[in-house]
């Protein structure tokens, strides 16, 4: 294991809460019957997606550039959300978790569907940690594809089979699968079933889990 590629919401933090509360407030405006189980529709995708099924919930018909102007009306009200953010909302474990792959020489990589990512990772005082930082706007598909991933490894210059990669959604496991790399899945057994490795909290990982689990992979 040379490098550790991780997801951003619901595995260092979580701003689900925020997405979600920024989306609802748009659809409230349209009209449209959004709740927090259709929600779980919008996980690991992108913004643009995430709005093509929240106006799928509805009949009218928008042209591109409205549909840019919505997801921009989202993600300005998600930003006033985010600036609350601090410290104190990574997820458990996973500063103490950064700070032993640093000092193991392993590298470390973002690869985010969130465009607000570089921000996040400031408010949450962790930036220093990241080697590289992949985001929406560097690659042409998002999860489930693997681009994002194979991306990451890249500009660490290592190869996929050397990489362990950390999320919380489906899209997010088959995109590191695709990749060739091991995937870790923060969730339950019912969610995560095409992870190699599943942990039900961030707490449980580990420097020596994630490489004894690599170096013992099928």
């Amino acid at each position: 294991m040379k490098a550790v590629i991780f997801d951003l919401d619901g595995v260092i933090t979580d701003t689900a809460e925020y997405h979600y509360l920024a989306w609802k407030s748009l659809a409230d405006e349209l009209g449209l019957p959004f709740d927090k189980e259709y929600n779980e529709k919008l996980k690991g995708v992108s913004r643009m997606e995430s709005l093509e099924l929240i106006l799928a919930l509805g009949n009218a018909q928008y042209t591109d550039e409205q549909k840019y102007q919505l997801a921009d009306q989202k993600n300005e009200l998600y930003k006033e959300m985010i600036k609350k953010v601090t410290p104190a909302d990574l997820l458990p474990g996973i500063e103490s978790l950064l700070k032993e792959l640093k000092e193991a020489g392993i590298l470390i990589a973002l690869a985010s569907a969130s465009k607000n990512a570089p921000f996040i990772l400031d408010r949450l005082e962790v930036t220093p940690y990241f080697d590289h930082v992949v985001d929406v706007t560097q690659i042409k598909n998002g999860k489930p594809d693997p681009e994002i991933f194979l991306t990451g490894a890249a500009k660490l210059g290592v190869l996929p089979s050397d990489c362990v990669g950390v999320e919380d959604a489906e899209a997010g496991i088959e995109s590191i699968r695709s990749a060739g790399m091991y995937a870790v899945g923060v969730g339950t057994p019912a969610q995560m079933q095409k992870a190699d490795l599943i942990v039900a909290s961030t707490s449980e990982l580990t420097l020596d889990l994630l490489k004894s689990s690599h170096a013992n992979r099928a």
